[in-house]
């Protein structure tokens, strides 16, 4: 199953592509409307999820790149042990791959990751994401339907 890699490296490269492009078009915390409910606005996550641990003085950047190449290496042995026929499994692995090693990039590059995605509704906004982030949570949702209908049922 390892031929799903594919999935994995083309998150990587529009999520990379991505961080590029807006860092080199946009000001920190520059932000663009595009939806009354949507804006790109670049802002830069210290921390893991909603920011957490955002602002522990520096050594969470080590911890999560840690916890990135231990997780990447669990995803990519998983993935290796799948049968054929294990799609949603496979498609799953690799998103949740795909994205740790994005966010594993910027962490390792920079010390923190760049997200730009920001839904919001009036004043209250939920976090800034990425590619990498989507792509995670996608797969999280894949490997949840096929936990729990099965790969047979969907």
């Amino acid at each position: 199953m390892l031929r799903w890699l594919w999935l994995s490296v083309a998150v990587l490269v529009l999520d990379q592509a991505s961080k590029l492009w807006v860092d080199a078009a946009f000001k920190l915390y520059e932000s663009v409307v595009l939806l009354p409910v949507f804006n790109l606005t670049y802002v830069r996550n210290t921390g893991a999820a909603f920011s957490f641990l955002g602002d522990a003085g520096g050594w969470q950047r080590w911890l999560f790149m840690g916890l990135a190449v231990a997780a990447s290496g669990i995803l990519a042995r998983w993935l290796w042990q799948l049968k054929a026929g294990q799609h949603w499994q496979a498609a799953g692995f690799s998103l949740v791959l795909g994205g740790a090693v994005g966010n594993l990039v910027d962490r390792a590059a920079y010390g923190y990751v760049i997200d730009f995605f920001d839904f919001h509704v009036g004043d209250w906004h939920f976090a800034a994401f990425n590619v990498a982030d989507s792509a995670i949570t996608v797969g999280v949702a894949l490997l949840l339907i096929d936990a729990f209908w099965g790969s047979e049922s969907v």
